[in-house]
């Protein structure tokens, strides 16, 4: 009653603190995604940045970030709207790391003009992997017949159904080079002279929240809510950009973005959409699980 009262009186009459949006950006990063089995990208996220950073009389944007990483393209592209918002909209960016900043997720963190890490969060994992399954063994057990026909004589490299070859594997290392380095210049143009002279930075290690501050790769310790009060005083409130929810989502509950804690009931659902793509979201997740 009191807050409907509030809005009724002249916005110079109203006695209220200072207020900051916040997104939460949570999940695996990728193209795509379902209902099912939802993922983070720049068009699921788009349309929350533009919602916060388009509060006029917020000083600063809050973004909370919970990613073990996925694609490298999707994260640059989300880190890109987030510089790109900031410096039009003229908002200060500050980043919370709350479980998980790693890999792609901590390409998206490198955003902020600030970022405060929980202690015992993991940051880092500065590198790029690619990960798949190999079924030559397993087809020929079945007694199936692998059959591909193609115009061009490297289109079906790294094919799961048949045995790695060694040019191809190095074909695959020299892209994973390329993105690695696109992914440290990152790094170093938004960090800089933050970061620490430490050999491991960019060989794909991780760390605690705790260790990261002395690495440079984080500029402070300590939670969403604590921080923005201590900044823009106690009556400074928190205002969440979710996106909007239809009658289905609200009563199935099956959109919103994915964080750990739902990965048991999320890799269940994603049953249909493909059983190994769920078990990488699993083993994405559980590589940086303390």
């Amino acid at each position: 009653m009191k807050r409907t009262l509030r809005r009724l009186l002249p916005k110079s009459m109203r006695k209220e603190g200072v207020v900051i949006p916040v997104v939460r950006l949570n999940g695996t990063i990728m193209a795509g995604g379902s209902p099912l089995r939802p993922s983070l990208n720049l068009a699921a996220c788009a349309g929350l940045l533009e919602k916060a950073f388009g509060m006029k009389d917020a000083p600063a944007v809050a973004i909370s970030i919970n990613s073990p990483g996925g694609s490298p393209v999707q994260s640059r592209l989300i880190y890109q709207r987030i510089r790109d918002l900031a410096v039009e909209k003229k908002k200060t960016v500050l980043v919370f790391v709350e479980d998980v900043a790693a890999s792609g997720g901590y390409m998206i963190a490198v955003a902020g003009d600030e970022i405060i890490a929980d202690p015992s969060s993991v940051v880092g994992s500065i590198g790029v992997v690619s990960a798949s399954f190999g079924f030559q063994d397993l087809i020929a057990k079945l007694g199936v017949e692998r059959r591909v026909h193609t115009a061009g004589t490297n289109k079906a490299v790294l094919d799961p159904f048949k045995p790695e070859k060694p040019e191809d594997v190095e074909r695959l290392k020299t892209l994973q080079l390329e993105v690695h380095e696109t992914f440290i210049d990152m790094v170093k143009a938004r960090r800089g002279a933050k970061l620490a002279d430490d050999p491991d930075l960019f060989t794909g290690v991780f760390w605690t929240g705790k260790r990261g501050l002395s690495l440079g790769l984080v500029d402070a310790l300590g939670d969403l809510r604590g921080t923005i009060k201590a900044r823009y005083g106690a009556d400074a409130r928190l205002r969440v950009i979710a996106p909007s929810k239809g009658l289905f989502g609200r009563r199935f509950g099956m959109f919103g973005s994915q964080t750990s804690g739902d990965l048991a009931g999320g890799i269940a659902a994603a049953a249909s959409a493909g059983l190994l793509e769920a078990a990488e979201d699993q083993a994405l997740w559980a590589r940086y699980r303390l």
